[in-house]
């Protein structure tokens, strides 16, 4: 029997919400050391960085860019945590991760589902 393996992640509360009230489908990561070993049908324990409350979900789906314009080309500004009246723009992630950053490693989407 194969086991998923559990990771644990922060999340700002906005995003942390977003997910719990599952409008929030995709978790956007750099695909460094510790995001490239995610494996479909693990398990993230999300932890939220102002309350500390914990949301478990499952990894149904893996999807890896060359950068964030890529990623948000190929899914909607709802899943990755955008509200309906916001504009989704990439550059937004250069407040989490540097250009170079990006470069080296490229970057994850994460379909999750809570469970």
């Amino acid at each position: 029997m194969i086991t998923a393996n559990i990771h644990h992640m922060k999340l700002y509360n906005d995003s942390f919400e977003s997910i719990k009230n599952k409008t929030k489908t995709i978790e956007m990561r750099l695909n460094d050391e510790k995001r490239s070993v995610i494996k479909i049908a693990d398990i993230i324990i999300f932890t939220n960085t102002t309350t500390l409350e914990q949301l478990k979900v499952k990894v149904i789906n893996l999807y890896r860019y060359d950068n964030f314009d890529q990623l948000y080309k190929n899914h909607d500004k709802i899943s990755i945590g955008y509200k309906e009246d916001e504009i989704a723009n990439p550059q937004d992630m250069l407040n989490y991760y540097s250009k170079e950053m990006i470069a080296i490693y490229g970057v994850l989407a994460i379909e999750i589902k809570t469970i």
